[in-house]
């Protein structure tokens, strides 16, 4: 029975459900597809016919200037709130702080979520991405790892196209958690005079080298898969063990010691099976992780994971080489909320990034998560700041 919970519990931190949403929601969202006959990357590499889902919550203005543009996080997709059907087992991962009402209150603001770029979740029937995965017109073929590397930019890039075919006029905040706190920034910055406010929760102004290191260990279990291939493994066996290895290291990395003693403390698997009899029998976060990877790897993408990987290595706000200077095109107000308990991205991170903008004469603050949650306070327990966020984005 403990076994079933712990399982329950991590399925929720895999899929981001909230775990505890307000009574009013959002209710059923539709799900929508935007494109573009051909984008050319940073990198300066055309892509043709990108495709990405999108949401929104709430209404247009006459003014069109009330947009709230949401990006998600790394293993997300564009569900920040609501459910697409009514047996979905879980709402949007914020569908506790977006809605009538609620923090980012769509009484007032029309709230857009998108899919990302390259995004993981290619199988799991709701998200539209274009990425490796996607047909190569030239070949007929997936592209593989000859798909163009993609930057958090151009993800922004993409959003903003977007955007301007609904005919928003200004964006009133970019609020996005990880790396939607990295898109959110990289909003501002790059698109100044369009940003009015800016809100990165769990968020860093650049990947400095330990974030970059820690990334690439992420997707190391999947490189060194013998079904890799070097990205050409489609239609044949796929790097499934090494995905799911990646997607526990993922889990793992987000969460922080006070959770894994309160949800699993050192119970066995099995509790007749104690693990010094046998290599056979393990702890229960340990096969309680290997489950729930397993089951998400199968509706994910390995080349995706390893392009969301590079993508966020090369951030540095502003698609600058100069955490200042990118930093130093922000116009829009800036509200930081890390988590307290965060092991992935530090709190001090977020500070350092407020002290810049401060000293370039910007306005910036910080909230900070309280618990012991980890990284994924800022997606699970964001309403322990939300009178915060609010006051924010009303005044």
């Amino acid at each position: 029975m403990r076994i079933r919970i712990a399982l329950a519990a991590v399925a929720a931190l895999l899929f981001a459900a909230p775990l505890h949403a307000q009574d009013r929601g959002i209710g059923i969202v539709e799900k929508k597809v935007f494109a573009l006959p051909s984008y050319t990357t940073t990198g300066g590499v055309p892509i043709p016919d990108v495709k990405i889902g999108w949401e929104s919550y709430g209404r247009l203005n006459a003014a069109r200037d009330n947009a709230v543009i949401v990006p998600h996080f790394f293993s997300g997709n564009s569900n920040a709130a609501g459910r697409y059907r009514s047996d979905q087992p879980a709402p949007g991962y914020w569908d506790a702080i977006i809605g009538p009402g609620k923090a980012i209150d769509t009484d007032k603001y029309f709230v857009v979520s998108a899919d990302s770029l390259v995004n993981l979740n290619t199988r799991d029937g709701t998200t539209v991405t274009t990425g490796p995965a996607s047909i190569d017109p030239a070949t007929g073929k997936p592209y593989g790892m000859r798909f163009p590397i993609v930057t958090i930019r151009d993800f922004v890039n993409v959003q903003k196209a977007l955007l301007d075919s609904l005919g928003v006029t200004s964006v009133h905040a970019a609020v996005g958690a990880s790396m939607g706190a990295m898109q959110a920034l990289e909003w501002a910055a790059a698109f100044p005079d369009f940003v009015k406010r800016v809100v990165p929760v769990i968020g860093v102004g650049e990947a400095d080298a330990y974030t970059i290191a820690r990334l690439g260990v992420w997707a190391q279990p999947i490189t060194l898969d013998p079904n890799f291939k070097n990205g050409d493994w489609y239609g044949g066996p796929e790097p499934t063990a090494g995905l799911a290895l990646s997607l526990k290291m993922v889990t793992l990395d987000a969460r922080a010691h006070g959770w894994a003693d309160a949800t699993f403390g050192r119970r066995w698997a099995e509790t007749t099976k104690n693990p010094l009899a046998s290599w056979d029998n393990r702890f229960a976060i340990d096969a309680t992780l290997d489950q729930v990877s397993l089951a998400r790897a199968r509706v994910s993408d390995a080349n995706h994971f390893v392009y969301l990987v590079r993508a966020n290595q090369l951030f540095v706000t502003g698609h600058q080489n100069n955490l200042e200077e990118g930093l130093g095109r922000i116009k829009a107000r800036a509200l930081f909320i890390p988590a307290e308990s965060d092991l992935l991205l530090l709190p001090g991170y977020a500070q350092k990034a407020v002290d810049i903008l401060k000293r370039q004469g910007k306005q910036a603050d910080i909230a900070v998560i309280p618990g012991n949650g980890g990284h994924l306070d800022g997606v699970l327990s964001l309403t322990r700041v939300a009178d915060k966020l609010k006051a924010f984005l009303d005044e």
